[in-house]
């Protein structure tokens, strides 16, 4: 039995410059914001960033350590298209690997599985080939003989995904409608790194959910952070919603200014007194 507890500060100690790093969630929906925003308090750069991307991709992007990008989309679900990342897109400021969300997804469980690759029929037929040379196709060796996408797998050096709770082993529990696929990131990285809202006991952990709701096992996880808020400004269901409010300021904010309000010095509470602060401005 091993205490997995960590900071988030912690975490980021135990990354690198120009590694692999897959971000769990899906677009503006619980995303580790909270250890994202303890990347950019980092000289961390260079980093190859693999993600269903929303703002933790914008954020990153914008702070320019992006050097490729795998994804299926860079949305904020409410705002479209992720505004940071779009200017960085258009600057050329990173190289973008684009692939089919079935794509993304089979690429994970490829590398959770430990093969180089998945055949799938996702981006048959489509511009997925066109836009990514580098994808090849197999052959089935069985009589069918059908033609299928070699998806590579999207083998990760690190994981950071957030969760409702988990415990200090590193089980970590969803209490919303949906995994994201988190625990495939975990699976697929050689190390990964979870965020909750609430470290509770083992026990606790099917007190408020049933055991389907235990979506992260503790031998996949390498450390645990608790940061309450920690998915701010996306949702965390059924602990909070997604704080559209400050999700449309943080859109429409040129980065110089959001950053130094929000995201330079100091901690995440810091950030999240910047936030409550921002939030009283709005009232009065």
């Amino acid at each position: 039995m091993t205490d997995k507890t960590m900071t988030p500060e912690g975490v980021v100690s135990r990354l690198r410059s120009g590694m692999t790093l897959g971000i769990g969630g899906w677009g503006s929906r619980r995303k580790p914001m909270a250890l994202v925003r303890a990347i950019l308090r980092s000289d961390l750069t260079d980093l190859t960033v693999v993600s269903y991307g929303g703002p933790d991709v914008g954020l990153l992007a914008a702070s320019g350590r992006i050097r490729k990008l795998v994804t299926a989309f860079v949305t904020l679900d409410t705002i479209a298209l992720e505004p940071h990342f779009r200017t960085a897109r258009q600057e050329g400021a990173f190289e973008l690997t684009e692939v089919d969300e079935a794509m993304f997804m089979w690429g994970l469980h490829a590398a959770a599985n430990r093969l180089p690759f998945l055949p799938v029929r996702a981006g048959i037929g489509s511009d997925v080939m066109r836009v990514n040379p580098a994808l090849r196709t197999v052959t089935s060796p069985y009589e069918d003989g059908e033609t299928f996408v070699a998806m590579p797998a999207l083998r990760l050096d690190a994981a950071l995904v957030h969760m409702n709770r988990a415990d200090r082993l590193g089980n970590g529990q969803y209490l919303g409608p949906d995994p994201y696929f988190d625990d495939l990131f975990c699976e697929a990285a050689d190390e990964a790194y979870v965020s909750c809202e609430r470290i509770v006991d083992t026990a606790e952990l099917t007190k408020e959910a049933p055991v389907q709701s235990l979506l992260l096992k503790r031998t996949s996880v390498t450390g645990v952070v608790e940061t309450p808020n920690g998915a701010h400004f996306t949702t965390c269901t059924p602990d909070y919603g997604r704080d559209e409010a400050f999700q449309k300021a943080y859109a429409a904010t040129p980065w110089p200014e959001f950053s130094a309000r929000f995201l330079e010095g100091g901690d995440e509470s810091a950030y999240q007194r910047a936030v409550q602060t921002w939030h009283e401005e709005q009232q009065k």
